[in-house]
């Protein structure tokens, strides 16, 4: 079973190799990748280390929780399980055993509304027509 650890707080020009080495010297088992940003390619901040043996990931975060990386404190704690629901590739087959809220949508339309007009206008569109009314066309 894998273990997964949230490395948080990375700093700004974080360079993957220098961290692996840091890694390296706590424990030869653990895996690092870094969160990288879909456009720059760089890294967002924060990353995940796996490793097989949990002595490893308490050492891990003993170790380098807190630990100042280019002036930035590392924040380690083991990875909160995701919700399986927020998986997209997988929430189509989960909600279909799900009842959905019932609830109206609002939905435009360009067509001509039936029902009486909003009463808080009321007073203003009846002035409004009779405007309309009393004006005179040029001939």
């Amino acid at each position: 079973m894998s273990i997964r650890i949230y490395i948080g707080n990375l700093p700004q020009g974080f360079n993957q190799k220098e961290f692996d080495t840091i890694l390296k010297s706590v424990s030869d088992s653990i895996r690092f990748k870094a969160v990288l940003d879909k456009e720059t390619k760089e890294c967002r901040g924060f990353g995940f280390a796996t490793t097989n043996n949990e002595e490893n990931a308490n050492l891990v975060i003993q170790k380098l929780n807190g630990f100042e990386l280019n002036g930035s404190k590392l924040r380690v704690e083991l990875s909160e399980k995701k919700d399986s629901g927020s998986n997209k590739r997988n929430s189509g087959n989960l909600n279909k055993n799900k009842k959905r809220k019932n609830f109206k949508k609002v939905v435009h339309s360009d067509a001509p509304n039936l029902e009486a007009p909003d009463p808080r206008w009321a007073g203003e569109l009846s002035k409004l027509k009779d405007l309309l009314a009393n004006q005179k066309t040029p001939a």
